[in-house]
């Protein structure tokens, strides 16, 4: 198994990154954004994406944005295929783009919105904390990549202040974290509440 910076001789692999995003979505049942083919190959030709290759198999991959004019980038659509889960993939692939993101865009402040708690403890782990969307970018052509998210209206709803996401945001300018261990728990009942809160307002709408 191989975790690499991406490039062109890897648009191949685009179809099936953009089909595990999919099938993931469709089984998990939460928030995830689709990603076409299209979208998948650009990400690769730029140099802002890692994928894990086993031998010629593709294994799992996460790409890099960048927004604000580059004061923030954020780590995006990680993904592990099927056949490859369950086997600590995922820490590692995030943690290569985390790294890759630190090399490429020093200055900039990593962040993103995930509603999984394995990637929130991940996130967590490398120095994120959870904030308020409002201390992420106002960029509008990020927030544009949530429509295809099944819970897109939540976050309409509530003028882009909330939604089932949770925002995590690294800030390079702050005192360097020591690795921490995660309260798996807390996550969870973070996760809950806003579950409930959401599900409660559209009961009574």
């Amino acid at each position: 198994m191989e975790i690499i910076i991406a490039n062109e001789s890897h648009f191949k692999y685009a179809q099936i990154i953009s089909d595990t995003i999919s099938e993931s979505a469709k089984v998990r049942g939460t928030g995830i954004a689709q990603r076409s083919p299209e979208y998948i190959i650009q990400r690769l030709q730029n140099g802002n994406a890692v994928i894990a290759l086993d031998d010629e198999k593709f294994a799992g991959f996460c790409y890099i944005e960048v927004w604000g004019n580059k004061n923030f980038v954020a780590n995006s659509g990680l993904i592990v295929h099927p056949d490859y889960r369950n086997q600590g993939l995922a820490k590692k692939i995030k943690k290569a783009v985390f790294e890759l993101s630190k090399k490429k865009f020093p200055d900039a402040k990593i962040f993103g919105i995930t509603t999984g708690l394995a990637v929130m403890k991940m996130n967590y782990e490398l120095g994120y904390k959870p904030v308020t969307f409002s201390e992420l970018t106002d960029d509008p052509e990020f927030w544009k990549g949530c429509q295809t998210c099944k819970n897109f209206d939540i976050l309409t709803r509530t003028e882009r202040k909330m939604c089932l996401c949770t925002g995590m945001l690294h800030d390079p300018k702050e005192t360097k974290h020591n690795t921490r261990k995660v309260n798996g728990k807390a996550f969870q009942r973070l996760k809950e509440m806003k579950q409930n809160l959401f599900l409660k307002k559209k009961k009574e709408s």
